[in-house]
């Protein structure tokens, strides 16, 4: 009886000691930062609901800041946590400088999980006369609105002992606090620096003109704190809630990308293509205007969630058509990378693959055609392989590729990069090919054979004579590639180099052998980094658009100055930049999905 009461006082007690293993490991999960890899608590941002639809953009972060930087440290190896802490209050210190706000101290206490900032209109006061002044707005949840109370109203006060004259109003139901209104407003004690409310009521005094641009605030119910640029710019985001109609949370087609993103996000922006536009100042990203003054681009906005990675962030994407276009239902054609991948050396710092070229190009260049911006970033680069060879890079080299392909660029020790198309052939590709040797004859380059290792290729080439030093010396020949093509197994290669066509017929060579795990010369494929730069996409897509940014960051920055201030301006981003793809889900309903991942480094 003693060993049997030993025995069942000793199951118990492990009973025991699992339920509480299981119990302290389950609170332990729920608390740990790499929770955020399911997402946050929130799906879609409830501060849509101010902001109005025609809003140039909205950006909004659905999880608590204390938990994206808890995340950050624990992903990051441990010799880089004291560095990514700096990096953190970097941050901080830049966002809140110059408003006397310490956010540990007077934000925290009482932040709630969601932060929205939105650009509400390009011009306040819709007077171009006056030039542009664009509306901002941001709102906060609380969780402890007693805390927010207290934390603005210590905020105006240090501003009214600064000398900041404060106006109190009340609109709707809501008080709204601004400064810095002219001291030589006719009003009442304006000009001594004491708080002012104006008499009345529900819209401004009109004697108290707010100055175009003036910091407000207001607490609405016990949820929201919010902050503008111009008290108008908070009267209008309160209409906004009392007549839902004009709110972007009441957009049917903002409704419905949302449901076809993942319920795994911690941020969601939103993006009005031609009012982006017009508050960048750039009428080439508003699309072109018909005779009858209405916008032509295919696309109308874009709606981004956000998800985190152990190694970066994703970006699930869904393009709205805009009104009056229509778009064709597709479905992904890929299950798995495209096999012409297996000719790109693992160096190629920038790859496209994927199947149906000539579909692909059809709709980028259709819905790019009115975005001159745009436009122009896809086309310079075909530009440039254009004037190479001769060629009209949508009838000589798009029409007859309607199965798989790759483009990559190969760098080279001269600084001049080289190109390498693949694609697979089919029964139009040799009359497309004849057409190429054709052209470039006709530019008068010798085409003829080459061997190339054991491999015969055909090259394009402009002959010359050499110098001779003396008269008796033979007259050697020098030949200016600019191209070869060559064929392996079902695949065309073509490359504007001998050196390219050498390295991409090494790099075939090894990928069809076992031993090729060992080998130095590796495809894109086999390359580790290229693997977890597709990792995060759903393998049911349309191809990868891939950037290796640390390798291609300075020709970039040589061919585009701007983009060192861009750099300057998101530094502790393009730090930890690593890399990009992008990859298309297809098209349902208006809505064409697709996926940015944003792959970082040190994490």
């Amino acid at each position: 009886m003693k060993s049997r009461s030993f025995f069942l006082g000793l199951g118990a007690m492990v009973v025991a000691l699992l339920l509480v293993a299981v119990v302290g490991f389950s609170w332990v999960a729920a608390q740990s930062p790499l929770t955020l890899l399911q997402g946050g608590k929130l799906s879609s941002p409830a501060a849509a609901m101010f902001v109005p639809k025609q809003s140039p953009g909205m950006v909004s972060l659905l999880v608590k800041p204390d938990r994206l930087e808890a995340f950050r440290l624990a992903v990051a190896a441990p010799g880089e946590r004291r560095r990514a802490r700096a990096e953190l209050e970097t941050i901080k210190q830049t966002l809140l400088a110059g408003q006397g706000v310490d956010y540990d101290a007077d934000i925290k206490p009482w932040l709630g999980d969601e932060i929205t900032v939105a650009v509400t209109s390009a011009d306040i006061d819709r007077d171009a006369g006056n030039g542009l002044q664009p509306g901002y707005l941001l709102a906060a949840t609380t969780e402890d609105p007693q805390r927010a109370r207290e934390f603005l109203q210590l905020f105006w006060q240090k501003r009214a002992i600064a000398g900041t004259n404060l106006v109190f109003e009340q609109y709707s139901g809501v008080n709204l606090i601004y400064g810095g209104i002219d001291p030589g407003a006719k009003t009442p004690d304006s000009a001594k620096g004491r708080a002012v409310k104006p008499a009345g009521a529900e819209s401004p005094s009109p004697t108290l003109p707010a100055p175009p641009s003036t910091l407000t605030s207001a607490v609405v119910g016990d949820r929201f704190v919010l902050f503008a640029n111009s008290p108008k710019v908070l009267r209008d985001a309160i209409n906004n809630v009392q007549a839902p109609d004009l709110s972007l949370s009441s957009s049917r087609a903002y409704r419905q990308a949302l449901e076809r993103l993942p319920d795994r996000q911690i941020g969601v922006t939103f993006v009005n293509l031609p009012q982006f536009g017009r508050w960048l100042g750039n009428p080439e990203l508003t699309g072109k205007l018909t005779p009858d003054g209405a916008d032509r681009q295919l696309f109308d906005s874009l709606v981004v969630g956000l998800e985190l990675s152990r190694q970066g962030v994703l970006a699930e994407t869904a393009l709205l058509a805009a009104p009056g276009q229509t778009l064709a239902a597709t479905q992904p054609a890929l299950t798995q990378p495209v096999g012409a991948l297996q000719f790109l050396p693992a160096a190629a710092p920038v790859a496209a693959s994927g199947q149906n070229l000539r579909q692909l190009w059809a709709e980028l260049t259709s819905g790019l055609a009115n975005y001159g911006v745009l436009s122009a970033l896809l086309n310079q680069p075909i530009d440039t392989l254009e004037r190479q060879w001769g060629v009209t890079f949508a009838d000589d080299l798009v029409n007859w590729v309607d199965r798989e392909f790759a483009l990559g660029v190969l760098p080279q020790p001269n600084g001049n990069p080289e190109l390498v198309f693949v694609a697979e052939r089919t029964a139009t590709t040799a009359p497309a090919l004849e057409h190429l040797d054709a052209i470039a004859q006709q530019r008068g380059l010798s085409v003829g054979p080459i061997a190339i290792g054991s491999q015969d290729a055909l090259i394009w080439a402009k002959l010359s004579t050499t110098n001779k030093r003396n008269k008796n010396a033979p007259t050697l020949l020098q030949a200016d590639v600019e191209g070869v093509r060559t064929t392996v197994n079902q695949y065309e290669v073509l490359t504007t180099s001998v050196a390219a066509m050498e390295e991409v017929l090494a790099v075939a060579a090894q990928t069809s052998k076992k031993s090729a795990q060992k080998s130095a010369q590796k495809s894109l494929l086999q390359s580790p980094a290229f693997r977890q730069a597709i990792a995060p996409i759903a393998s049911h897509n349309d191809g990868y658009l891939y950037i290796d940014w640390q390798r291609v960051k300075q020709p970039l920055e040589q061919r585009i100055p701007a983009l060192k201030l861009a750099e300057l301006a998101g530094k502790p981003f393009f730090d930890h930049l690593r890399s990009l793809t992008i990859s298309s889900y297809g098209s349902e309903a208006n809505v064409r999905r697709g996926a940015v991942f944003v792959q970082l480094k040190d994490t």
